[in-house]
């Protein structure tokens, strides 16, 4: 196990994912400053804050917990990132290469949750 989230591949990606979508949402419409561009941003922030703070937590349970949290926040995202597709407030070349990015932190945070919870079991260790 990682010493610090910071070593977590995860977690690296999911930050970089996050300056991403601060990146493509500076073209959204000024009405949208506190809609819908400030939902992406906070989602998005939210996915690798949820990383960090589960992998500093004391337990394998507390850390399944908010890496359950994170995964939903980057559902969260990847939805309301269709969502401005739909409103034509991002382009359909940056959607793809932005769900390209989400699909894979969403890969490492599956793959990340079924091994703490293969050795969580292997271990007998307690939510």
């Amino acid at each position: 196990m990682a010493r610090s989230y910071r070593e977590l591949l995860v977690w690296q990606k999911a930050k970089a994912l996050a300056v991403q979508i601060y990146r493509a949402t500076e073209q959204f419409p000024k009405a949208e400053t506190y809609g819908l561009t400030s939902q992406i941003r906070r989602a998005a922030v939210s996915v690798a804050s949820n990383i960090a703070e589960g992998q500093g937590r004391l337990t394998v349970g507390e850390f399944l917990h908010f890496l359950g949290q994170a995964r939903g926040s980057l559902l969260e995202l990847d939805t309301q990132l269709a969502i401005g597709l739909d409103l034509t407030y991002i382009k359909p070349d940056q959607h793809e290469i932005l769900d390209g990015e989400i699909y894979q932190v969403l890969g490492l945070l599956n793959r990340l949750i079924e091994s703490l919870r293969k050795g969580r079991g292997q271990q007998g260790l307690k939510p």
